[in-house]
């Protein structure tokens, strides 16, 4: 980018990033499911399960999201760590485009498997990002161990690869509202060993079309190659918490329609 033209559009992205990253986003958002609660666990687990169901119309993601939470009685936590097989009987019809019961009920058994034998999601997206440095490291420690118990094969799809190439939209955005610690009160910030300046920016449809429009991202596909494009000249216009330019890229795209 020109320098003349890199101020520009930092200015841009400031002014929307200033404008949707607010409260009143809140609702409209998936991220309205985790915040309705206070305790870390019900948090990082609530948001989680929301941010898999993350593709599709919104208004849906989020009732899909609020669906589960109430069959775990509003205590996801508590029903994770304690929950049997009897338990899953009110998840049986639970669909959300082709994420269906077979894997969510590995899901659910997956997570009980973290928060039993390996330290909860935060330790898992930790400890490999500590030992390595790479936030894409930190993906990519967190579904081996995701699915190191027995698994359906078709439930891997749900769980992005950075690896074989996926952009892992929804597991940059899980990052994002862990991680980020902003004074708008969006983002949780309630994980704090990962350093906000070495997350990736979730990258979908919009923010790609109006990444490209903006001269900030080349690559054609929207793939991990396109997410490191797109992170590394949002680093250059704001390194130490590039991301929180999701909130303008997203909003010029879903709202503006730009």
């Amino acid at each position: 980018m020109h320098k003349r033209n890199s101020e520009g559009i930092k200015a841009l992205l400031e002014a929307k990033a200033s404008r949707y990253n607010q409260p009143a986003f809140i609702g409209s958002d998936p991220i309205s499911v985790p915040h309705r609660f206070t305790r870390k666990e019900d948090i990082e687990i609530a948001g989680f399960l929301v941010a898999t169901l993350a593709w599709g119309q919104r208004p849906t993601i989020i009732a899909n999201g609020l669906r589960l939470m109430e069959r775990m009685e509003w205590q996801p936590a508590d029903f994770i760590l304690n929950f049997s097989e009897k338990d899953l009987k009110p998840f049986s019809s639970f669909v959300h485009r082709t994420f269906n019961f077979i894997d969510l009920e590995f899901f659910l058994y997956s997570l009980k498997n973290i928060y039993q034998e390996h330290g909860g999601l935060e330790a898992c997206f930790t400890a490999p990002y500590k030992q390595l440095g790479d936030v894409r490291e930190a993906i990519m420690g967190f579904r081996n161990t995701f699915f190191s118990i027995p698994f359906p094969p078709r439930t891997l799809k749900h769980v992005s690869n950075p690896e074989s190439g996926a952009s892992a939209k929804r597991l940059n955005m899980y990052l994002r509202w862990m991680v980020r610690k902003d004074d708008a009160g969006v983002d949780f910030g309630l994980w704090k060993d990962i350093d906000p300046s070495d997350l990736y920016c979730p990258l979908d449809l919009h923010s790609g079309r109006v990444a490209r429009k903006l001269g900030l991202l080349s690559r054609k596909q929207d793939d991990w190659k396109a997410v490191v494009e797109l992170t590394e000249n949002l680093r250059k216009l704001k390194p130490e918490d590039p991301v929180s330019f999701d909130f303008a890229l997203f909003g010029l795209g879903v709202f503006e329609k730009y």
